[in-house]
């Protein structure tokens, strides 16, 4: 592997060479809200961040910095979640998309990990058939889907999820463990999951009311660096061929 090619540590001259060679470049794309009792705020951002990364540099490709400012409002009665509006975020993203247009870029692929991010990068996807965008998210893939079953089950849940705070104890820290953590949540039905994908909850207070310790489904306590370490390998090598195959597209 080569180094990461990270945007913000590069000069516009670098950028400008790298362009006459190849005009792909990866968007990771989180959040920044509550993520359980053992989970940190910045999970999602974290985690695509790290997973765009490596993947990115096994491609070498440019990565940009990671947009973590996302729609989570049903979070907001979670003290340190912070949540931009839908709108804003696609707004944001359609501006992104087209300054690094105008500086040459043609082939862009967003990293996910925060289902509510989903419907709006669709939506500018969408508004511009003409311009090549990938979307994925980093539990996209099947040798990810494979860990999480193994070392997790139905364990797995919806938020804060027991892989992602893996991840984060891998890179960061190991929070210590909270009483609220330590037992399974409720289960959730089949109903609920598929009412529920891509983020769509109700109002804070009732979200909070109704999952209280901040977890959906999710049996974070399981959680050990040791998984997160292999989930993590396992997802930029997926990331890394997936976003190869797109990317050759354009030669």
């Amino acid at each position: 592997m080569g180094r990461i090619l990270k945007l913000q540590l590069m000069t516009w001259t670098e950028v400008e060479d790298y362009l006459a060679l190849s005009d792909g470049i990866v968007i990771p794309v989180g959040s920044t809200e509550q993520h359980g009792p053992i989970g940190l705020i910045g999970t999602d951002a974290l985690c695509a961040e790290a997973i765009a990364e490596g993947a990115a540099e096994r491609a070498q490709v440019i990565v940009a910095p990671t947009i973590a400012l996302t729609p989570a409002p049903f979070n907001m009665h979670f003290p340190g979640t912070m949540s931009v509006s839908t709108s804003l975020f696609q707004n944001l993203v359609s501006e992104v998309l087209a300054g690094l247009k105008q500086q040459g870029f043609g082939h862009f692929y967003f990293l996910n990990a925060h289902g509510a991010n989903l419907a709006p990068l669709n939506r500018v996807a969408e508004s511009d058939k003409k311009t090549p965008i990938c979307i994925r998210s980093w539990w996209d893939f099947e040798p990810v889907n494979v860990l999480r079953r193994a070392f997790f089950g139905n364990g797995e849940g919806m938020h804060a999820t027991p892989s992602e705070v893996s991840i984060t104890q891998a890179l960061h820290r190991i929070v210590p463990m909270h009483p609220a953590a330590k037992d399974p949540p409720r289960p959730l039905t089949d109903e609920f999951i598929q009412a529920h994908s891509g983020d769509r909850h109700g109002p804070p207070d009732q979200h909070r009311a109704a999952f209280p310790d901040g977890r959906v489904g999710a049996h974070s306590a399981l959680a050990t660096p040791e998984f997160g370490q292999r989930i993590l390998e396992a997802a930029q090598t997926a990331v890394a061929a997936d976003m190869s195959r797109f990317f050759a597209q354009g030669e």
